[in-house]
């Protein structure tokens, strides 16, 4: 059995929870396999000194892993699915950062939870991904053109708003005046769009959210549509470019551009306990039924 371990930064909890992992897996004599940069980082931090078999991209890491664990917080897991992409490796979130909706698995819980994942007790929970295509076309959206959270436009070097002029299926839908625009997967419903007053959807229902960042009409609202929708954003505004992101992956593009979003061919597979469910999680990270009067 081989076992693929991602991460993107040291933090003071990284050394700690590595050492855990890889005690484990190696008690149950399981192949380990490190994304090349992270090991680099912890060979420099001396938490790591064995030499261990290495991947540095998608095309090199082979189909054959049972799972990839990301160590770091909900970013980390974000990062990883670019490295996964379409192999269907099932990803587990190891939380060594702060909120953590996608890295749930804390640290006092890593070798029971570990155990049940060599033991094939667990769920899989299959996400959904957006895809984009913009009219030019620009190489930075050719390769990774998807996102597992959200893709959003946005406002660049300025403080006036920009004007949003959204189709769906083809069909208007209104012009948003605003300094952005979210659109957002399940997944992402507990992320950027949550901040921005969107609702909180459950991974496996089949719809998408358009939320509008800080609108200057008033009566702009965050709107579920089906995933099935293909959605066009021409924008418009005082300056020349535009922000988009996919993600944490950030393009400058030209106003006149024209953005296409829709569903990817592919989803990304989240392994789900029964104690770290996401209705559990967002019960416990959203403080749901807290009461500081009782």
């Amino acid at each position: 059995m081989k076992i693929a371990l991602f991460g993107q930064y040291y933090q003071t909890s990284t050394a700690e929870t590595v050492q855990k992992v890889l005690s484990f897996l190696e008690s149950k004599q399981i192949e380990i396999a490190f994304e090349s940069h992270f090991l680099a980082i912890l060979k420099e931090k001396n938490i790591v000194t064995k030499n261990y078999e290495t991947y540095s991209c998608h095309k090199t890491l082979n189909n054959d892993f049972k799972a990839l664990i990301s160590i770091g917080g909900d970013g980390t897991i974000l990062k990883a699915a670019t490295f996964v992409r379409d192999k269907n490796i099932p990803i587990i979130g190891i939380n060594a950062g702060r909120l953590g909706f996608l890295a749930t698995i804390q640290f006092d819980n890593i070798e029971p939870l570990l155990q049940k994942l060599l033991d094939n007790d667990y769920a899989i929970s299959k996400r959904t991904l957006l895809s984009v295509q913009t009219t030019p076309e620009y190489k930075n959206f050719c390769d990774l053109d998807f996102a597992l959270n959200e893709v959003t436009v946005a406002r660049k070097d300025t403080t006036s708003m920009i004007t949003i002029e959204t189709y769906l299926n083809g069909e208007y839908l209104t012009s948003y005046w605003a300094d952005g625009l979210i659109v957002s997967t399940p997944t992402g419903s507990t992320g950027y769009s949550l901040s921005c007053g969107g609702p909180v959807l459950t991974p496996n229902v089949e719809s998408l959210v358009i939320t509008p960042m800080a609108p200057h009409n008033l009566n702009a609202r965050p709107l579920v549509i089906t995933d099935d929708t293909e959605i066009e954003l021409r924008i418009s505004g005082r300056e020349e470019q535009f922000l988009v992101s996919l993600d944490s992956r950030i393009s400058t593009v030209s106003k006149d551009t024209i953005v296409k979003i829709k569903k990817s061919p592919f989803t990304i597979s989240i392994i789900e306990f029964k104690q770290e469910s996401f209705l559990n999680t967002i019960r416990k990270k959203l403080l749901w039924g807290v009461d500081k009067r009782n």
